[in-house]
């Protein structure tokens, strides 16, 4: 009996598995789509990101998407972009502060979820501390960055 149960829902399977549709492709024309690991991270920078280019040219005018991995124990030093910059935190938590004066212990949290706006010329710096932080980041070109003027003291 139990032998007769195994094969009736093995030929059920294997009947049920000839009539399931074929996985459809996609029409390249229509939609585009990067898994994963196909995503193109770049080598890792001396500030300690990655940058994958999804969309567009970060240094050049027009448009652009990219996603930046911030290392643990890594933060930028203050700088400032050209044009709004627009990031949503997709994993990690990723920790901001403004101003001149470089002050990593009074970094403000974002975590996953979490969406930012960096104004034009708005003097700002930040990276991740103890987990890595995943950002996309959205905006006009160039989206170049100046390093900023040290405080005065």
């Amino acid at each position: 009996m139990m032998h007769g149960l195994v094969r009736g829902l093995l030929a059920l399977g294997l009947a049920a598995a000839a009539v399931a549709p074929a996985r459809a492709e996609l029409d390249p024309k229509a939609i585009t789509a990067l898994l994963p690991a196909q995503i193109p991270w770049g080598p890792v920078s001396a500030a300690g990101n990655q940058q994958a280019v999804l969309v567009g040219d970060p240094a050049g005018p027009g448009f652009y998407a990219v996603m930046v991995r911030w290392l643990p124990g890594h933060m930028s030093r203050p700088h400032s972009h050209p044009n709004d910059r627009f990031i949503t935190v997709l994993s990690g938590t990723w920790w901001m502060g403004s101003g001149p004066a470089f002050s990593p212990e009074t970094t403000v949290p974002v975590p996953a979820g979490g969406f930012v706006t960096h104004h034009a010329r708005g003097v700002h710096y930040d990276g991740a501390k103890a987990e890595p932080a995943v950002l996309l980041i959205v905006g006009e070109g160039p989206g170049t960055s100046a390093p900023a003027a040290a405080p005065a003291r």
